[in-house]
């Protein structure tokens, strides 16, 4: 037996005493999870960019102290208005051309310079100091929507999903009533309703995006409820669910121990893709001039300001586009993570 023999039976012999375990790595869900979505390229994509935006707005005002919120700038600018008269002596006609000198206290529609990074707007606050407090509002408003939403939904669709019979028909009617509602119109009504609450001074003004919104997870629950109680209805049957009943377990336990866990894939994915509506919701209501009310701000709110003065749509658009963008960005990157989520939780979805 040559010396080569010798080393492949040394090698397989080696193999025969190794266990098995030792050759296969062992992954945890989560690890499988994570690599899967890590595969992405859009997944990480849209990562770094809510990643960035987070950081953005809630590091970059700590970063960024030259200028707050609500500060104006008093520094004051100089205007000056040409103008031009004729008169006519002996049939002649002279042309006098006029300029005038205007000093005024507050420095706005200021262009970009080391002083203001990206100017400042129709009222003299910088515009990059209220984008980083404005994506702060734009972005708690929103994912305090997506939770509470996500909680009641999940909370009635699990009841309706287990009871069944009566129980399951009053809240699914209840689901098709709020679904009818026409969302916009309503909003505006208790906008209207809201101005005559603050002129009464029985509402702060900075309470109204927060009441919108939460009329807003009023009438949007249903959507979470109604993927809840489909997946539960075949969830039930399974033989796990057999052997908690057979156990004696409580409905509570039965419900949102064994049932609603099984669901948290799909509402992962459902919570990440409606924060980026949520977001376009905001800055819909802002933009309408329902939400956040000077001197505090939001992106649709600065956006808003297009609607006042046709000269800054054309030529200030350091004033508006920048919050633009970052609805934009925050739109894309949420929607990102949600489709890597969804075929991270489900690849046999992907084609």
């Amino acid at each position: 037996m040559d010396e080569l023999e010798l080393k492949d039976k040394e090698v397989v012999e080696e193999s025969v005493d190794t266990p098995l375990d030792k050759n296969v790595r062992l992954m945890s869900p989560t690890q499988m999870l994570l690599r899967r979505f890590f595969r992405s390229k859009l997944s990480i994509v849209g990562l770094v960019m809510v990643i960035s935006l987070f950081l953005f707005c809630f590091a970059g005002p700590l970063l960024y102290t030259a200028w707050g919120e609500t500060e104006l700038d008093k520094s004051g600018k100089t205007e000056y208005a040409t103008s031009e008269s004729t008169y006519t002596v002996d049939g002649v006609t002279y042309t006098i051309h006029q300029t005038t000198e205007t000093h005024l206290v507050d420095n706005f529609l200021s262009s970009p310079d080391g002083i203001h990074p990206l100017g400042t707007d129709d009222q003299g606050y910088d515009v990059l100091a209220r984008l980083m407090y404005g994506g702060r509002v734009s972005l708690i408003v929103s994912f305090m929507t997506v939770f509470l939403l996500t909680i009641f939904g999940v909370l009635m669709g699990g009841i309706a999903g287990y009871f069944g019979g009566w129980i399951d028909n009053v809240i699914m009617r209840i689901c098709d009533v709020l679904m009818c509602l026409p969302g916009i119109p309503i909003l505006l009504i208790i906008s209207s309703a809201m101005d005559g609450w603050v002129s009464l001074g029985m509402m702060e003004e900075n309470w109204r995006i927060y009441i919108l919104m939460l009329f807003l997870t009023f009438i949007s629950w249903p959507g979470t409820a109604r993927l809840v109680r489909g997946q539960i209805l075949s969830l039930r049957e399974q033989e796990y669910m057999v052997a908690a009943e057979a156990m004696g377990y409580s409905v509570s336990r039965k419900i949102f121990k064994h049932l609603v866990p099984n669901v948290m894939p799909q509402l992962i994915v459902q919570m990440s893709l409606s924060l980026g509506s949520m977001i376009l919701y905001e800055a819909t209501l802002s933009y309408l001039n329902m939400g956040i009310k000077a001197p505090f701000t939001a992106w649709g709110s600065m956006i808003n300001i297009i609607t006042t003065n046709q000269d800054i749509l054309q030529n200030h658009l350091y004033v508006w586009v920048p919050a633009g963008v970052c609805i934009v960005v925050a739109v894309l990157g949420f929607n990102f993570v949600g489709d890597g989520l969804r075929d991270a939780l489900d690849p046999k979805a992907r084609r």
